[in-house]
């Protein structure tokens, strides 16, 4: 909109005479018509101002509506509607212009009517667009996070707290069960910081024996142990101005974590074997299964160190505790691994999600992920059914059962087979079933009403 709530309409023609008999008849209460004598003209006029809509003439001498089109699909400015002029024994061309995008056509001589129908009609259609472009990136922020999906009530908390603490530089101690997606928590939260531009480096400390650790961690110097043959960095100067993610950390020595608690709190270490002291800049996520309060009574995890690492705690919930999300989660891995192995899948048999959904994930994400990607290389048809599933998710007797094809389920369906089996697995307990939904008592009430499950 401009000022007094006009349109801008740019209108693009190198005849003088027609230009001025358009901007005459259109100029009035609702546009203001701006203009270009050529198609050459348009990226140069769009880079110094805005305008709603283009109205282009076909056959102009320098740069034809063509070639404009197709230089504007290449511009920040392809989203801008675009009307195009032609004579009338040229719709073919039209034809064309609006395969290169353009939205509509008129042709010569111009019924003005005609005119400002099309022009209101991609106005509108522009706006009820540009409100779902909008509506859409709300959703995706509400529902989503980097790599992760979610639209239970625990993942919307978790996306909230995450959008809140990406940008600072603050420690973050990402706990949860193994293959709860920690770190794609941790790789989310580097790639919605500052530090996005330098490196994400990764460490599992589980993966490897106290001397090994501090070598990769801090690095060594030549003839620093046997087999050191010359200088390596280690993985906290590799992240220098990044992130250091620091996977499984409750499985680390005590003299391991002394030393990272020197390099949190003085932001300096010493390769091994060296004598020089290296200053570093880096943020520190840390992510375990264990529990570090546990640990810290035992003795095994030092109590500085855990309030160091946990400024900003995360817990990642457990996929039983959010059913909501695993029809998302089942499109999401079945389109991955589809395209991945060239296969035309189109979904899932009923009893394949009535399993799904109240199966009880002890390998959480991981395990539901390597479900589908196995069930989609099996799979000889286009629907996924309950025998290429792994042998721990069906009832005693179903194996050698074929079920029928069957109609895709729709939305519906999926709603309501997700509701029943939760208030199955929840044996009737309303209260719960909702909160595991992630939706009001009465919500759910009315739902169980509507799907005659009550």
């Amino acid at each position: 909109m401009t000022e007094q709530g006009k349109k801008r309409i740019l209108l693009v023609d190198d005849d003088v005479a027609h230009r001025t008999m358009l901007k005459v008849n259109l100029s009035g209460e609702h546009f203001h018509i701006l203009e270009a004598d050529d198609g050459d003209q348009v990226i140069l006029f769009l880079e110094r101002n805005s305008c709603d809509l283009i109205l282009l003439d076909m056959k102009m001498a320098r740069m034809d509506g063509l070639a404009t089109l197709k230089a504007l699909q290449e511009t920040v400015y392809a989203s801008i509607p675009v009307i195009v002029l032609t004579a009338f024994s040229s719709v073919d061309t039209a034809v064309k212009a609006m395969r290169e995008g353009a939205y509509d056509y008129v042709a010569k001589p111009v019924d003005l009517e005609e005119l400002r129908l099309v022009i209101e009609k991609a106005l509108s259609f522009q706006e009820i667009k540009d409100e779902n472009d909008r509506l859409k990136k709300r959703l995706e922020r509400r529902f989503s996070f980097g790599n992760m999906i979610g639209s239970s009530s625990a993942m919307k908390e978790l996306f909230a707290t995450l959008e809140l603490v990406a940008p600072s530089d603050a420690t973050v101690l990402i706990t949860g069960e193994s293959g709860t997606g920690k770190e794609l928590v941790a790789s989310a939260l580097h790639q919605q910081s500052r530090r996005c531009r330098f490196p994400f480096v990764k460490v599992n400390c589980a993966a490897l024996n106290e001397n090994l650790l501090e070598s990769e961690l801090f690095g060594h110097e030549s003839g620093a142990f046997t087999g050191a043959v010359s200088q390596r960095k280690g993985r906290f100067e590799q992240a220098d101005k990044g992130t250091l993610f620091l996977d499984e950390i409750g499985d680390m020595s005590l003299p391991t974590q002394a030393k990272i608690l020197r390099v949190l709190q003085e932001g300096e270490l010493d390769r091994l074997g060296g004598s020089e002291t290296i200053a570093v800049d880096v943020r520190l996520l840390a992510a375990t299964h264990r529990n570090l309060q546990q640990m810290i009574e035992e003795g095994t995890f030092r109590q500085d160190l855990f309030f160091r690492l946990s400024v900003v705690p995360v817990e990642l919930p457990p996929l039983r505790e959010r059913r909501k999300d695993i029809p998302d989660l089942l499109t999401l891995f079945l389109d991955r691994y589809a395209e991945k192995n060239r296969k035309d899948i189109k979904g899932f048999h009923p009893e394949v999600l009535r399993i799904f959904l109240s199966y009880d994930w002890p390998g959480n994400i991981r395990e539901l992920e390597n479900t589908v990607e196995r069930a989609v290389i099996l799979c000889p048809g286009e629907q996924i059914t309950v025998r290429e599933l792994p042998s721990q998710l069906l009832p005693a007797g179903s194996v050698d059962e074929t079920p029928h094809a069957t109609t895709p389920l729709t939305l519906r369906d999926m709603e309501r087979e997700m509701i029943r089996a939760t208030l199955a697995q929840h044996k009737g307990n309303r209260s719960k079933t909702a909160k595991i939904l992630g939706v009001a008592r009465q919500t759910l009430l009315n739902k169980l009403k509507e799907y005659d499950l009550l």
